[in-house]
């Protein structure tokens, strides 16, 4: 289905099974109201033989502490573990699969959500070969998550797929375009480039955007500049963390207006020049699990609650813009969901306070960034990429 289903049950479940009619059935679970939880799904879950897909409870669900409902899956295919449910797809495995979720408290019931986990063969395509260009912010710029999905692509079928970009890794194929701070706007804005430090070399993310041709975007222009004139057949977009990031309670809704207006005009923008490309749109990725990763980063500045209440904010507006958008080559990522936000961030040691920094026995070990990931989260991200790919080039 291609829409978020939030929703209280009006049947009550039973707490227990009858063992003979005589038998007093246990007492019904009952449904509670769901405002809190904001329970979010995406339209479908993308999976491909081989590459393992999780759907992470915290990431969907915008309440202070999971750990205090119970997610309670129905699904014929992976598992239900404590913090996800999880799946690898086996050889020869494909088709569509009913997925839903009943997040439990001790007061009952409290909402249930349904998607599509659907299961593409990694044969699919096989010999297509095609050209990819990737927008996005710092989550881009690190190169990790294009590298994974260039990597994945070519030993599946695509050895002759080509990245587009003008930044990456030097000796790497996975070009991109992704720059630390970027928000949605600032690839059609950012007309010319920032003053460094006298004395220091100006960062890539400091540069003018490269699709700005005398003052206008152009991603013709673009093209012919950088690639020849090849028109992407794939474009993807990562976006969104640092257009919400700064967001109040007060001001939410006003920012999320502003940013979906912006994510408009670059989508047009795209589209005038690349009439057939397949256009996708990641949700934004949630924070590491920790208030210690927010304060290493940001101080007293932000604290994890009120940015995941932010992109929990933002992904329900995008979801409710882009799974009916008028353009219909247009896309939702889960980038979302497959995402260890407890596991899969960057730590580090510290002592723990009121011993000797010589004591190196009492240390502990905390989270210490608060939006992006350690190598294994970025290759969760190309991996979600990498299946979501796979299922366009099956239609």
């Amino acid at each position: 289905m291609r829409f978020i289903i939030v929703a209280l049950l009006p049947l009550l479940l039973s707490g227990g099974v009858m063992k003979n009619a005589s038998e007093t059935p246990a007492k019904p679970i009952k449904a509670v109201a769901a405002d809190h939880i904001n329970l979010q799904l995406p339209p479908a879950v993308y999976a491909v033989p081989g590459v393992e897909i999780s759907i992470y409870f915290d990431n969907i669900v915008n309440v202070i502490n999971p750990d205090n409902y119970v997610f309670d899956v129905t699904c014929a295919k992976g598992r239900n573990d404590r913090k996800r449910w999880r799946y690898t797809p086996a050889a020869g495995e494909k088709g569509s699969f009913d997925w839903e979720v009943k997040v439990i408290s001790d007061k009952g019931i409290e909402a249930v959500g349904k998607t599509k986990i659907i299961v593409t063969p990694a044969d699919t395509g096989k010999g297509k070969n095609f050209a990819v260009l990737i927008l996005g912010d710092s989550l881009t710029a690190a190169s990790i998550y294009p590298q994974q999905l260039y990597d994945l692509l070519t030993a599946n079928g695509h050895p002759g797929v080509k990245f587009l970009g003008t930044t990456g890794r030097k000796t790497s194929l996975a070009k991109h375009e992704g720059y630390g701070g970027w928000a949605w706007h600032t690839f059609m804005t950012k007309t010319t480039p920032t003053k460094a430090k006298p004395g220091k070399v100006s960062p890539i993310y400091y540069r003018a955007s490269p699709f700005i041709f005398n003052g206008k975007f152009s991603l013709a222009q673009y093209l012919k500049k950088y690639h020849k004139g090849i028109v992407p057949d794939f474009i993807t977009i990562q976006l969104g963390v640092n257009d919400v990031f700064a967001a109040t309670d007060a001001n939410q809704k006003r920012v999320i207006d502003g940013i979906l207006v912006n994510a408009d005009k670059l989508i047009a923008a795209l589209r005038k020049d690349a009439p057939d490309a397949v256009i996708g749109v990641g949700l934004v990725t949630a924070g590491a699990k920790t208030q210690d990763a927010f304060g290493a980063n940001y101080k007293c500045g932000q604290t994890r609650w009120q940015y995941k209440k932010n992109q929990h904010a933002l992904n329900a507006a995008m979801l409710k813009k882009f799974v009916n958008y008028p353009d219909k080559k247009v896309f939702i990522i889960p980038t979302n969901v497959n995402l260890d936000c407890e596991n899969n961030f960057p730590v580090r040691n510290e002592l723990i306070s009121g011993v000797s920094f010589k004591d190196k026995r009492h240390r502990i070990v905390r989270q210490n960034n608060g939006v992006h990931p350690a190598v294994a989260g970025y290759h969760q991200m190309g991996d979600t990429f990498y299946c979501w790919i796979k299922y366009q080039l099956s239609k």
